[in-house]
């Protein structure tokens, strides 16, 4: 993290169209990857758990999107602040932008869901369908800009990058950098929440299984002693 930041603060030249706001690339683009990664990370596990009925796949599932709608909403802040520079309004209502909103919704209504819906079965079936389904906006936001050119910029990284429009030399390396750092972040903060789920659902299950054994009531207690006392007592 260290030299990510030494790269894109003192070693990355300043852009010349927009100064140092135009920084803000080597925060926003890697979020926004990560974000759109994490809900298709939440795809997968769910679909691999309506096959197996496998609990680790809903943790994976949860951990992705506790993790994710972090990112997510990380995505929308730095793009908000990048925006008002160079557009001169913090927020528009183009397609892209409105899609990406929808997927930090998604992430919301999927942990608030798990949240107070009642643990079970049920719970983490209907949640892998709203896994399932917030993977659609996914391709959305990536094909938007192309779909509805408006103010944001084309795809600088990936298929529907142009020549004229990616990213190359310090730039692109700093992005490049950038994204695996960010990328290791969020393997490394959505496994330590796998961890802590796993032990959670220890937990319960611990506490299910006590307080389905039978205890001992006061009443027996004294019966018990009661016919010890009253045993005749041996001796010459």
């Amino acid at each position: 993290m260290a030299l990510t930041l030494w790269m894109i603060f003192l070693w990355v030249p300043t852009e010349i169209n927009q100064g140092n706001i135009q920084r803000s690339l080597y925060f926003h683009v890697p979020v926004a990857w990560i974000a759109m990664i994490a809900i298709v990370l939440i795809a997968v596990a769910s679909v691999a758990y309506l096959k197996t009925r496998d609990e680790k796949w809903d943790r994976l599932a949860v951990a992705g999107a506790e993790t994710g709608v972090i990112f997510a909403a990380l995505m929308l802040i730095t793009g908000m602040v990048w925006a008002k520079p160079v557009w001169g309004v913090w927020w528009t209502g183009e397609a892209k932008l409105t899609t990406t909103l929808i997927l930090f919704f998604i992430y919301v209504a999927y942990l608030m869901f798990r949240a107070y819906f009642p643990p079970g079965e049920q719970r983490r079936r209907l949640a892998a369908i709203i896994g399932l389904m917030g993977a659609i906006d996914t391709p959305i936001i990536y094909y938007g800009a192309q779909l509805w050119e408006r103010a944001h910029p084309s795809a600088v990284v990936g298929p529907l990058s142009e020549s004229d429009s990616s990213v190359d030399g310090p730039i692109g390396l700093t992005l490049m950098v950038a994204t695996l750092t960010f990328s290791v972040l969020f393997v490394y903060v959505a496994s330590e929440r796998y961890r802590l789920r796993k032990q959670e659902d220890e937990v319960t299950a611990l506490r299910r299984a006590i307080s389905l054994q039978p205890s001992r009531t006061p009443s027996s207690s004294f019966n018990t002693a009661e016919s010890i006392s009253s045993a005749p007592a041996g001796g010459a």
